[in-house]
């Protein structure tokens, strides 16, 4: 995430979201009401002409928040604020917020979890993921950073050329692997995406004979063995699984820490009422809510209850965690009510 303005007498914060985590971050920070700007594609009828002669134009927006939903893209839906002329105000549009993208966020008041979690994520270390895209011949190695990427390497292999029958001594994805195998363990990766045109990626996977590597390997395919295949591979959901991946084991620790304490008695709370009672108490010193929870209680009409819990949490200084339901640990924190808490103290 990269902090573009923030001015906290106004509420204002303009951010770029760098990658997938970021996008899913700001939909769990994005409340009913926030004014959100950014640049949209409006589809504009050309007056006096057919109703297909549509264009499609680049228009900057402002919408009062009503309804925030992500999944490999974060839209936001509302009423426009402001816009050019030809906009009506008042009417509905959607704002489809992509990584690399600004985006706007004023809010009557940020919670200090809200601001922290913006500046932690601003702040925190690129992911360990190494993105190859390669073919029969040529490869690149890159980097996820905090910025976009790194390159670490370019390979041209000395190929054997079917039409002129020439031989090569060299096994290109020999070579390939030895490499990649020197760049996860020098940077200590997670995961390994392998993206290729074609089958490239399935071939070199055959040779591919290491266990622990195999176990790193994500899959992708992309269109070109270049920098644009490394951006395009960014892109693909297939890495930014292995990103929801990569934030899930970290979500994962603090429900199995909630988990354990269940089993041994220890002072945790679980369920809405339970925890909004620790939460009056001043007893939290952790809260972990899952984002279904979030989603469903705006829904229902209900959120005020979870954002009153939010509030007193973190006016209190405590840790907030919002858990992702989509994977096992946010499931388990679901059917606990989808909201729980470590303590301080045990209640009566």
């Amino acid at each position: 995430m990269k902090i573009i303005k923030d001015e906290p007498k106004t509420g204002l914060l303009e951010v770029i979201p760098e990658h997938a985590d970021d996008l899913w971050l700001l939909s769990q920070v994005i409340d009913p009401h926030d004014e959100i700007s950014g640049k949209t594609i409006r589809k504009i009828k050309l007056e006096g002409e057919r109703k297909s002669d549509i264009i499609k134009k680049t228009i900057f927006l402002k919408l009062s928040a009503e309804k925030v939903e992500y999944g490999t893209e974060l839209r936001i839906s509302g009423k426009i604020l402001e816009g050019p002329e030809d906009v009506t105000r008042g009417s509905y549009h959607t704002l489809t917020i992509e990584s690399g993208q600004a985006v706007t966020i004023v809010k009557p008041a940020w919670l200090l979890f809200q601001r922290q979690r913006i500046k932690d994520a601003a702040d925190a270390k690129p992911p360990a993921i190494l993105i190859c895209c390669f073919d029969r011949e040529d490869a690149i190695i890159a980097r996820m950073t905090g910025k976009g990427h790194e390159i670490l390497h370019s390979l041209h292999g000395d190929v054997a050329n079917k039409r002129i029958q020439t031989k090569t001594n060299k096994n290109f994805f020999a070579e390939l692997i030895v490499l990649l195998k020197e760049d996860v363990a020098r940077f200590n990766a997670e995961k390994l995406i392998l993206a290729s045109p074609a089958f490239w990626k399935d071939e070199l996977l055959k040779e591919l004979t290491d266990t622990n590597l195999r176990k790193k390997v994500v899959l992708a395919t992309v269109a070109s063995a270049d920098e644009q295949g490394i951006t395009e591979a960014m892109k693909r959901p297939e890495t930014q699984e292995a990103l929801r991946q990569e934030r899930a084991a970290k979500e994962a620790q603090y429900v199995e820490q909630l988990l354990a304490g269940i089993a041994k008695g220890s002072a945790i709370a679980y369920g809405t009422h339970e925890v909004e009672t620790a939460a009056h108490s001043g007893a939290i010193t952790t809260l972990l809510v899952t984002d279904g929870l979030i989603s469903r209680t705006r829904a229902e009409g209900t959120f005020p209850v979870i954002d009153t819990i939010l509030k007193t949490v973190d006016n209190a200084k405590g840790t907030i965690v919002i858990v992702s339901s989509t994977h096992d640990a946010g499931k388990k924190l679901d059917g606990l009510g989808g909201i729980a808490a470590l303590l301080r103290y045990r209640l009566n």
